[in-house]
């Protein structure tokens, strides 16, 4: 009985608070995506998702005593890397150009 209630708490914390954070913060992250016009949020909201995968991921991985959860954190936070250096990269022409940074504004880039 004892043992069954320490499998299913990380250190005090049960699971379903995790997933509930998780929860949580997945969905402020894809409200973001869909109700932001400004190309810095949306890239924010794009990593709040994924810190939310992440969170996700690292819990239940400690919750079945593998190391998995947290080798698929680290390929996560590598493409994370990745797509903030290009989103950037991408965001600074874009500015350069436009001189805003509003979505709605790109399609004065069109030919």
């Amino acid at each position: 009985m004892v043992q069954d209630t320490m499998a299913q708490t990380l250190h005090g914390i049960p699971i379903n608070a995790y997933l509930m954070l998780s929860a949580v913060l997945f969905s402020i992250g894809v409200l973001g995506v869909l109700y932001r016009r400004n190309i810095i949020v949306i890239f924010m909201c794009i990593e709040l998702m994924l810190n939310a995968v992440n969170l996700l991921l690292a819990a239940f991985g400690a919750y079945r005593g593998d190391s998995n959860g947290q080798i698929f954190v680290f390929f996560i936070m590598a493409v994370a890397a990745a797509e903030v250096a290009v989103g950037l990269a991408i965001l600074v022409m874009i500015y350069r150009n436009t001189k805003n940074t509003d979505i709605d504004e790109l399609s004065r880039l069109k030919w």
